[in-house]
């Protein structure tokens, strides 16, 4: 089937689906396929709970002309993406980075979201898959679409590139995050810098932090850079921190009137994440009124920067991701906090590859120079690193320590891989 011939279905039916138990009456399903499952198994499975139309690329056994034969789901997802994505004129952000990018996407929807009707990416839905459907997910009114992405190697981004068709793009930040598929930091700048990369070859318009010198490296050449930054210097939008004891407070003294806002986010490494928002508002005109309002309405869920109370104690939930880069942010920001029993517990970093063991070790390093009531480590990933910290090779025996040790009136962060589930400490 030609793909206009099912973009004609897909208007008609624009709900599409790639899990069975998400499927409502008249959804599209497209049977993808992977080292672990294959929907074509689950064709007659989907008409049954209300599928309207099933793309598959292998054989069903069945006659329904309601089957949709294809050479690949995959790309016939993708592809179908790219035509829906055609019929938009309105700006398509796109958000990638080694830390931060939901939370950035999140308060740049919330800002933008003020005055315009705004789609973006639902909680992670960020690669190969989640960017299709977020792209298909957006109807007609829309005015703004806000796409993340992320990659774990390089040429990734790029290919999202090429049917997410962005106007306008940001990098949060290129770090030690999946160093295994990137080959290393400098892979890590190329493989997001594809971004950047697309956009300069259409002339669409660039976001940068200005306080990193790779992002001005990585942007160079660029007809349309829009900057912002800690420093007063050749960026439109500057904010510095007032406060970050607890929850982050910002002030912005360049290119926006707006003071002391109070956000809901723990860090002074949020910085970035608030000004981003600050001048993707302010580019797009947003009142400096309704900016503050949205950033200081902007609550963070799903383990990203909470700040909870507990049984008397403070904690730090930042359990969704971990790499050498947040883990040492997150870390020096908890130690210059006030308090007097802070207590880690740190889950191990995947996606490392050789590096693993070494940034493990500077880990260990590193909180080593700071006082600690207790530091709790988790995962093989410690196993074998000569430390005086109590170890756990998983989380579910430091959940029990930590309920038997009746913890109260402590300073307490929690943050580790998300395959580590640093969150169930708290179960």
């Amino acid at each position: 089937m030609e793909i206009n011939q099912l973009y004609d279905i897909y208007l008609k039916h624009s709900s599409v689906q790639t899990d069975t138990r998400k499927i409502k009456s008249g959804d599209i399903f497209f049977a993808l396929k992977g080292p672990n499952f294959n929907g074509n198994e689950f064709v007659q499975k989907a008409f049954e709970l209300g599928a309207a139309y099933c793309v598959v690329d292998e054989k069903t056994g069945s006659d329904d002309v309601r089957i949709i034969k294809v050479d690949d789901v995959l790309s016939t997802l993708q592809a179908l993406a790219k035509k829906h994505r055609e019929q938009f004129s309105i700006p398509f952000i796109a958000i990638t980075g080694s830390n931060g990018k939901t939370t950035t996407k999140e308060l740049i929807h919330a800002v933008l979201s003020t005055t315009y009707k705004t789609y973006t990416t639902e909680g992670n839905l960020n690669n190969h898959i989640g960017v299709p459907l977020t792209i298909l997910k957006i109807k007609s009114d829309a005015e703004m679409a806000v796409i993340e992405m992320g990659a774990n190697h390089q040429k990734e981004i790029g290919s999202y590139c090429a049917y997410a068709l962005p106007t306008h793009g940001l990098i949060t930040n290129c770090g030690k995050a999946h160093l295994e598929g990137f080959g290393g930091v400098e892979g890590v700048k190329k493989g997001k810098g594809e971004l950047f990369d697309y956009l300069k070859s259409v002339n669409g318009t660039l976001f940068i932090y200005n306080d990193y010198d790779y992002l001005q490296n990585i942007s160079a050449g660029s007809n349309s850079i829009i900057r912002y930054g800690n420093k007063n210097d050749q960026s439109d939008i500057v904010g510095h921190i007032i406060n970050d004891q607890h929850l982050l407070e910002v002030n912005i003294t360049k290119g926006a009137n707006i003071e002391n806002i109070k956000t809901q986010l723990v860090g002074g490494y949020n910085l970035p994440n608030v000004l981003a928002a600050v001048c993707i508002g302010k580019t797009f005109n947003v009142a400096d009124d309704k900016i503050k309002s949205a950033l200081e309405n902007y609550y963070p869920s799903n383990s990203r920067s909470q700040l909870l109370k507990k049984d008397g104690n403070t904690i730090i939930l930042d359990a969704y991701n971990a790499n050498p880069s947040s883990m040492k942010e997150a870390i020096v920001n908890f130690a210059k906090m006030e308090g007097e029993h802070k207590i880690l517990f740190l889950g191990g970093m995947m996606e490392l590859g050789v590096e693993s063991e070494d940034e493990h070790k500077n880990l260990i390093e590193l909180i080593q120079k700071y006082d600690w009531k207790n530091v709790v480590l988790v995962g093989k990933q410690f196993q074998d690193i000569h430390q005086n910290y109590l170890y756990f090779p998983e989380v579910l025996t430091a959940r029990e320590w930590f309920k038997t040790s009746a913890v109260s009136n402590a300073q307490i962060l929690i943050k580790g891989s998300r395959s580590m589930q640093m969150e169930k400490i708290l179960d």
